[in-house]
């Protein structure tokens, strides 16, 4: 498309002027600059404005004084003055006439008869008809444009072509948009002069006129453009288009640019636009604005985006002869501009040598790189690779050149130097084609020599941490383990970009870091002299020792040239704080891994040698010795839970590859019991949990290694007990917390216990105080307060001391449990069980939990040292669990290998046979320590004679006989608030919690059987005991007489507590068992089965009425079976089993409640001790009895 070349396009300084109305700006504006506006000033003086204050009018008599000697002016005001409503009836009459007729171009409604050519007939017509004709030739490019579907055009039109009447062309263009803007919405007009010649220069114009439609008018035409603009002529006229409008408002250049991103379309036009903003404002030292846009754009999280821009760059240079005026190649020419206006100076100087004079040699002697060019060069360099690397650019031989010239050039030392020379290095990395001739080969290796050589004056110099030493590290060392995609993973990383490299690129670059600079034995041996980092942290960023150090580990360099590397992980684990640098775990598990597998099976023993256990307790120096001294303590809470964590995770490894080790006939170390008794890992996963945000996922790690190893240190109510002190409650303490709490010595506390028995004040006050203390700070209490319980035994001791030494242990239970429960166990013994009173181990408890319980008998009736019995015994079962499971992996390997060598052992025996005795044993002990809590729950003698016994809530609920007053008061006195309900309730708890989390437990102690007293208290104070529902079918068709006594009661108790569906099938089982076993049963074992079996049968009628008819009738029938055997007596039972039957009858037909009893006199007193079947016979009518009162009431 031509333009006309003098054509005068709108200035900013106009634009600016007529945007604000800014009248004193508008007459500084010549009279070329002054005509272009005048549609819109002429509209402004004439029409009725909508501001009436008195500055406008005072302006606007200003903008009638700019009018007055403009000549163009009258015509204007002409043209205003046209019946406009008239004139868009015509227009919408024609539009409808081109639609009919489908665009063809036939009679006009708007201009009809053109005697002369379309420019000779506007000269000659008058306003209306100017107006006609502009209108009519208008709406033809719009209709054509709205019919093309989007295939570019060019519209040859006179009237906007001919350089003599455009200026009278816009005015009639800006009037007929002014007046007629629903006919001719300004965007569709804008897209329509796109199609015609000098259309940029009428957009203007039109823009200009109206300056608040700037904005609307650019998105139009960007929402209509291509996404490619250099692909097509349409594309390019568009972008030149919206570039002249940018340059009337450069204010909104980036704003028109941001639309361009965001729509994704015309990419021409956005690049052009910020060459347009990079010229006009050229900085040498900060990075361009060209720099910042592109690096946006092929860098940023936009994939769309990314794409778009990429296919630019690709078809631009997809074009066989790019264009100097294209927009990529201008962008090319302002990046490399900008690349070789930083580039340091090069200057040759000769030097003669000393053996002859005669001959000089040239050397070429570079200076560094300016400081402050350094920023804008990684920009620049990291530009490039996106260019290269995503966008497929491919650079000529002078940007291959100068960009060479720049990566081996020499920043300063300073951190942004080292990123500098790390992006260099990398670049070369990513594309080693830039290296061409041997000369530029030379270049690289002096340039790499001088990167290991300055390493460390630039790390000291720049104050960083993260220097390019250890990249050149890890990458010769991933060279040397050919890990190919390891170090394109690096370089992708340090660039900041994801882009494709081929392995194969890398040849030459493997061979010269290989070959002539880093062998592996170099790598090895320097990687061991590198320091380590101090206070590593994840704040740290950029490629570390320790970074080099993993992957050494990793491939096995270390063992592979015999370098031992423990000292220096040791030494780099005491130097972290937090936040936790991700890379400090994964370094462990390999360390791990490298002490437990050999790097070949050819030799064994090349392993590394593990962390001493002597290191380890100096790094939990100030915690293992029972203080918490923190001032103390020379390494931070971050080395310690590494520590820890190395720890465990080299146990559990231990333990995962025993059978591998054992194949090879190697057995490594493990840390010893007294080691891991002195760890505070209680403590340490409680602080970690406070610092588990800046711990990233070691909190996590440490908490899956306790469950696995430790599980009595994951108790769900440790957890949950953990959790109540957060909150108001610690503000609270820390308010109550004074100067005199805090001087409380363990020493003042010993004395408190001594004189307790004269005197509790003392003692409550120090112990009160004591409860306002942090965890942490009562671990120098611990051995008092556990060593004084006895004392709290004795008889007068108030129960506010019990109860607060029982939230002082429950506290230290939270950071010291394993060394508070031994001192626990060990002060509570029984001088009946230990004469000796022997002093036991960790490791004791956890071979045998039970000696928990083998305590003083007066805990069994103090609740607070009873409840403390009771978690210790539970914690205990769980460490049993897991000592066992990992004792069995120890040895089993061993025991295999000493059955194989007998010919008749086979291989799969031992091991199950060792897993079902492990498990055998863990049952008997869960078992054991249930039925030795059963037992405590029955009362005593003495408990017996001194008041009635404690009955269970559901006894108490079954019993319907009314009580006075006075005996419901003393049964509650005696029973319900005693220490004995206090810890059966304890007991239950602990009971539902070992039922629920094993239902075997349950069903091997009901099995087992225990009295009958207890059934009442187990049945309503453990809530998981409908779980018995399950087994009572099994536990009935036992052989033994005493288990089917057993499952009787305990369903009758069931069916009262649970009365459900699944009770009554039950239910209804037992009872026909019961008639079952009347017909097999011999004489003696009637007696001694029905005897206790048949007063059940009143709880089944009153949980189950539908069973009254089944249960009668069993009653009945062992009624007649007893009466038959006694029948040749001397006294006949006949009337009894006659009067049952009445007592049926009766109650059949009987209307209202009536109570019946047994006659004194239907019981003969010698009867009463004399045959069984006749005891047999009286509890029958007894049974039948309580069974119709029960219904009755």
């Amino acid at each position: 498309m031509t333009e006309c070349p003098d054509l005068q396009f709108i200035s900013p300084f106009a634009f600016e002027a007529m945007q604000k109305v800014d009248v004193m700006r508008l007459s500084a504006l010549s009279d070329p600059e002054l005509r272009l506006l005048l549609p819109c000033l002429v509209r402004m003086a004439l029409c009725a404005p909508a501001d009436q204050s008195q500055t406008w009018a005072q302006d606007k008599k200003m903008i009638l004084r700019l009018l007055s000697g403009i000549e163009a002016v009258n015509s204007i005001v002409a043209l205003l003055s046209v019946d406009f409503h008239a004139l868009e009836q015509d227009a919408k009459k024609e539009q409808q006439l081109r639609h009919k007729l489908g665009g063809s171009t036939g009679e006009s409604i708007l201009v009809s008869q053109l005697q002369h050519g379309l420019t000779l007939e506007f000269e000659h017509s008058d306003s209306p008809r100017r107006l006609r004709l502009v209108l009519s030739e208008l709406l033809a490019v719009m209709n054509k444009v709205a019919d093309s579907n989007g295939e570019f055009f060019v519209k040859s039109s006179e009237l906007f072509e001919s350089p003599v009447y455009l200026e009278e062309a816009a005015d009639v263009l800006c009037i007929l948009q002014a007046e007629l803007p629903s006919l001719l919405p300004i965007v569709d007009v804008a897209e329509a002069l796109l199609h015609v010649r000098n259309g940029a220069w009428f957009m203007c114009l039109l823009v200009a006129n109206v300056p608040d439609s700037f904005n609307e008018v650019c998105r139009g035409l960007i929402k209509n453009g291509e996404r490619q603009d250099e692909e097509s002529p349409g594309g390019r006229s568009r972008t030149q288009a919206l570039r002249q409008l940018c340059k009337m408002n450069p204010a909104q250049s980036l704003k028109v640019r941001a639309m361009v991103v965001e729509e994704c379309r015309l990419p021409g036009l956005g690049v052009g636009l910020t060459l347009d903003h990079t010229i006009n404002n050229v900085s040498e030292d900060s990075v361009s604005d060209l720099v910042s846009f592109i690096s946006g754009l092929l860098l940023g999280t936009n994939a769309k985006v990314r794409t778009w821009f990429g296919m630019f760059i690709r078809n631009g240079q997809q074009r066989k002869r790019e264009s100097i005026g294209s927009v990529l190649w201008q962008m090319r020419r302002q990046l490399l501009l900008e690349l070789v206006a930083i580039l340091p100076t090069v200057r040759s100087i000769h030097v003669r040598e000393e053996d002859d004079p005669e001959l000089e040699s040239t050397v070429s002697v570079y200076t560094g790189l300016k400081e402050e060019h350094v920023v804008k060069a990684s920009a620049l360099l990291r530009l490039y690779c996106a260019l290269m690397g995503i966008a497929g650019l491919k650079p000529t031989d002078e940007e291959a050149q100068q960009l060479l010239q720049l990566m081996t050039s020499r920043p300063p030392a300073t951190a942004a130097g080292v990123r500098f020379v790390s992006l260099s290095f990398c670049m070369l990395l990513a594309f080693p084609t830039l290296v061409s001739t041997s000369e530029q080969e030379q270049l690289m290796i002096m340039w790499l020599s001088w990167m290991i050589k300055e390493e460390a004056y630039f790390e000291s110099a720049a104050g960083v941490s993260a220097s390019f030493g250890e990249m050149l590290l890890l990458v010769a060392m991933y060279f040397h383990s050919n890990q190919l995609s390891a170090i394109i993973d690096l370089v992708c990383s340090t660039l900041g970009m994801k882009i494709v490299i081929k392995p194969s690129s890398l040849s030459r670059m493997k061979t010269i870091f290989t070959q002539e600079i880093f062998t592996e034995q170099v790598v090895t041996a320097h990687a061991v002299r590198v320091p380590v980092t101090s206070n590593l942290t994840a704040n740290i960023t950029g490629f570390l020792p320790i970074h080099c150090i993993y992957q050494l580990l990793r491939s096995r360099a270390f063992t592979k040239h015999k370098v031992s590397i423990k000292d220096w992980i040791y030494r780099q684990l005491c130097e972290t704080g937090t936040p936790l640098h991700p890379q400090l775990l994964p370094l462990i598990d390999v360390y791990i891994n490298s002490i437990l597998t050999p790097a070949s099976k050819a030799s064994p023993e090349a392993t590394n040698q593990p962390v001493t256990e002597q290191e380890i307790l100096n790094v939990f120096q100030g915690l293992t010795g029972g203080e918490c001294s923190r001032p103390r303590q020379r390494y931070s809470i971050t080395a310690q839970l590494l520590v820890l964590y190395y720890i465990l995770s080299y146990e559990e490894a231990l333990l995962a590859n025993t059978k591998s080790l054992a194949a090879m006939q190697k057995k490594p170390k493990s840390y010893s019991a007294a080691l891991m008794d002195q760890i505070p890992i209680k403590y340490m996963i409680f602080q970690a949990q406070c610092l588990q945000q800046e711990l990233g996922g070691l909190h996590s790690a440490l908490l899956r290694l306790l469950a696995t190893n430790y599980p009595h240190l994951c108790v769900v109510e440790d957890w949950i007990s953990e959790e109540e002190i957060t909150g108001t409650d610690t503000l609270l303490q820390k308010m109550l917390l004074t100067s005199t709490a805090k001087n409380h010595s363990p020493r003042q506390l010993q004395e408190a216990f001594r004189t307790v028995a004269g005197s509790h004040t003392q003692l409550i006050q120090i112990l009160e105080h004591l409860t306002l203390l942090p965890p942490s700070e009562l671990i120098p209490y611990a051995e008092v307060l556990t060593s004084n319980m006895t004392k709290l035994l004795n008889p007068g001791i108030p129960r506010r001391i019990l109860q607060t030494v029982n939230k002082l242990w429950m506290a230290l239970n939270r950071v010291m449990p394993r060394r508070l429960w031994v001192m626990t166990v060990n002060a509570l013994q029984s001088s009946v069980y230990n004469t000796r009173m022997q002093r036991y181990t960790q490791n004791d408890l956890m071979i045998d939990p039970l000696i928990v319980l083998r305590c003083d008998q007066r805990v069994y009736r103090c609740p607070p040292l009873m409840d403390i019995i009771l978690h210790m015994l539970n914690g205990y079962l769980l460490a049993s669990k897991a000592y066992l499971s990992a004792h069995l992996k120890e040895t089993a390997e061993l025991d295999k290998q000493f059955l194989s060598n007998s010919a008749t052992a086979q291989t799969d025996t031992p091991e199950v046979t060792r897993e079902e005795l492990k498990n055998a044993l863990l049952a008997a002990q869960d078992s054991a320590a249930v039925q030795i809590l059963l037992e405590i729950c029955l009362p005593t003698e003495q408990e017996k004679a001194q008041g009635p016994r404690p009955e269970s809530l559901l006894k108490s609920l079954q019993s319907g006989a009314p009580r006075c007053p006075s005996e419901y008061t003393e049964q509650q006195e005696d029973g319900l608030l005693c220490n004995l309900r206090e810890v059966q309730c304890l007991i239950c708890s602990l009971l539902h919690q070992m039922f629920i989390a094993d239902p075997n437990i349950a069903k091997l102690v009901h099995f087992q059987g225990y009295p009958y007293e207890l059934l009442p208290l187990t049945v309503a104070g453990i809530p998981s005991m409908h779980i018995c529902l399950d087994f009572i079918p099994e536990l009935l068709a036992q052989p033994e007489l005493e288990k089917q006594i057993f499952a009787v009661q305990l369903l009758s108790y069931l069916c009262i507590q649970y009365a459900l569906p699944k009770s009554l099938s039950v239910a209804r089982l037992a009872i026909n068992v019961m008639g079952t076993m009347l017909t097999v049963l011999t004489r003696a074992k009637r007696f001694a089965f029905f005897m206790p079996a048949l007063p059940c049968l009143v709880s089944f009628c009153q949980a189950f009425p539908p069973l009254y008819d089944d249960v009668l009738s069993l009653l009945i029938q062992v009624g007649q079976v007893c009466a038959s055997d006694v029948a040749t007596q001397m006294r006949d039972i006949d009337p009894i089993l006659s009067r049952l039957q009445i007592l049926k009858e009766k109650q059949s037909g009987q209307l209202g409640p009536t109570k019946y009893s047994l006659s004194q006199k239907s019981v003969p007193a010698e009867f009463e001790s004399m045959d069984p079947d006749v005891q047999l016979c009286h509890r029958v009518e007894a049974t039948f009895v309580e069974i119709i009162n029960m219904s009755l009431t």
